[in-house]
C-alpha cells in the first residue's frame, strides 16, 4: 500500500522543477526530465492550475510558474489537489458511511490520534523544506521535512508503542491557539 498516490508523487517532481526555476517550464520539459508521459504531467499541471497551486502563461515562452512561493504551500494542499482529502481509516473519513463497528471498536480513540498526528504533520510539511537537499556527507538521506515547530512529536513517539500522549494538542486546538 501506497502512502501518497502516483499523481501526488509526480507532482511533487513537477513542483521542484518549478521551485528550481524561478521562470519556469514547459510541460514537455518537465516530463522529459523524468522521462514521464506528457500527457499525464499535462494533466497533473492543469488540475494544479485549477487550484491556484500552479499558473500558466502562453505563447512563445510559455510555460508553467508556482502560483505561490513553495514555503507557502503544504504537502496536505497538494494532496487535497490531486486526490480526496487524507484520511487513515475510513472512520477517520468525513465522506464516507460510518463503520459499523465504530460503536465497539477498541482502536477508534487511538486511530484518531494517529490521524490527527499524520495530518498536523502533512499539514506543517511545505514543498521548499521537501525539496531541499537532505543528504548528507556519508551518502545517508537525513528527513528533514519535519519543520521545528513539530519537533514536539518526537517527544511523543515513545507513546506510540505504549499509548498517547493526552495533552497532545489537536489540529482545530492549535489553529484557535494561533487565531
Amino acid at each position: 500500500m501506497t502512502f501518497l498516490s502516483r499523481k501526488v508523487d509526480y507532482s511533487m517532481l513537477i513542483m521542484s522543477v518549478l521551485h528550481r526555476r524561478g521562470c519556469g517550464a514547459s510541460a514537455r520539459e518537465i516530463a522529459e526530465s523524468f522521462a514521464l508521459s506528457r500527457p499525464f504531467v499535462a494533466n497533473i499541471l492543469k488540475r494544479l492550475c485549477a487550484t491556484g497551486l500552479v499558473q500558466s502563461h502562453r505563447g512563445v515562452r510559455g510555460g508553467y510558474v508556482l502560483g505561490r512561493p513553495a514555503t507557502d504551500i503544504t504537502l496536505s494542499q497538494l494532496m487535497d489537489a490531486l486526490d480526496d482529502p487524507f484520511h487513515l481509516t475510513e472512520c477517520t473519513s468525513n465522506h464516507t458511511v460510518p463503520c459499523s463497528l465504530i460503536s465497539i471498536c477498541p482502536v477508534k480513540s487511538a486511530i484518531g490520534k494517529v490521524h490527527r498526528r499524520i495530518s498536523d504533520i502533512l499539514g506543517h510539511t511545505t514543498l521548499d523544506a521537501l525539496f531541499e537537499d537532505g543528504s548528507n556527507e556519508d551518502g545517508t538521506i537525513q528527513i528533514g521535512f519535519v519543520p521545528n515547530h513539530l519537533n514536539h512529536l518526537n517527544a511523543h513517539n515513545a507513546h506510540l508503542e505504549t499509548g498517547f500522549a493526552s495533552q497532545t494538542p489537536t489540529v482545530n486546538q492549535k489553529a484557535m491557539a494561533i487565531a
